[in-house]
């Protein structure tokens, strides 16, 4: 990850600016890479249906949520952001599995 200004270290709001901005390009690359999992996870999975698991959803977004508080970031606010991820996710895995079957 990019070396930064730890906040109490940042004395202008440039200096605070240019810390989100490295930090939003690690986070880029950070959903790029997550999103290659996806797509492999999309190859793999055999149906459609197979894109929702709302049990796996449920676990994985309450250890997030966990998580995230231990890291002192609002764990409604991770809850949000992961729901949204989730959901472009199963949307792409079952749009990505029906392509391939149509073609079969």
């Amino acid at each position: 990850m990019t070396d930064i200004k730890r906040p109490a270290d940042c004395q202008t709001k440039a200096d605070i600016r240019t810390a989100i901005d490295a930090l939003d390009q690690d986070l880029l690359k950070l959903f790029a890479q997550r999103q290659g999992y996806v797509r492999r996870m999309a190859e793999l999975k055999q149906h459609p249906d197979e894109a929702f698991d709302h049990d796996r959803i449920e676990t994985m977004v309450a250890a997030l949520k966990n998580r995230a508080e231990d890291l002192g970031l609002d764990a409604d606010q991770a809850e949000q952001v992961w729901r949204v991820l989730i959901d472009w996710n199963v949307a792409f895995e079952k749009r990505t599995i029906a392509a391939r079957l149509a073609k079969k």
